[in-house]
């Protein structure tokens, strides 16, 4: 049996989602792992951003303060997870595992991942239009629900029309409710729809 790393060549990562990026072994008996480098090399140059040894956990790149981590309850795994990807996070990562044998020999591996991160396409907001000419009777609970598809986050406004031009604005959530219908909320209501 031999100890070895598995991981992937290339992972594509969504700008401001997270991504992991494999490396995995199985335990051998008789083998500590002693320490864990994570590191990326950008721009021809190779700096570590994570450590792990029996001091703990180390983020060592300001860049990635709170936004890494490796399991830690699960033995084998190594895999690093960065939360909310920027574009300068692209490059080539390395995961670098030594452990310990029973007669104090040194064994390491390393397997390396390149990393690009995309920016996916924006899009508007796209309004999938609701029912024209609601008849309710008065007295009962209604609502108007506003739905858009598009890139999120997506933030929602309630108007009211009024003879004459003029909007009034009644929310500014995906839904406008009344717990209670009165004759003079009849008229002509219609929702926008914002990202950004």
């Amino acid at each position: 049996a031999l100890l070895d790393l598995s991981g992937v060549h290339q992972v594509k990562g969504t700008w401001m989602a997270s991504t992991t990026l494999p490396c995995t072994y199985v335990p051998l008996e008789g083998f500590t792992q002693q320490t864990l480098v994570w590191s990326l090399e950008r721009d021809h140059s190779t700096s570590a951003l994570f450590r792990r040894d029996d001091s703990g956990d180390h983020v060592l790149l300001a860049q990635f303060r709170d936004r890494v981590s490796v399991p830690r309850q699960s033995p084998g795994d190594a895999s690093l997870l960065i939360d909310s990807l920027e574009i300068p996070d692209s490059g080539h990562y390395t995961c670098q595992v030594t452990w310990r044998s029973q007669n104090n020999s040194l064994v390491q591996k390393e397997v390396t991942t390149t990393v690009k991160v995309v920016k996916v396409p924006a899009t508007k907001p796209v309004i999938r239009p609701g029912e024209l000419g609601l008849r309710v009777p008065a007295g009962a609970r209604a609502s108007l629900t506003c739905v858009a598809s598009g890139s999120p986050p997506i933030s929602y406004r309630w108007f009211r029309s009024s003879p004459g031009g003029s909007a009034e604005l009644l929310g500014s959530q995906a839904e406008l409710a009344w717990d209670s219908l009165q004759p003079s909320d009849a008229g002509e209501y219609y929702c926008e729809a914002e990202n950004r």
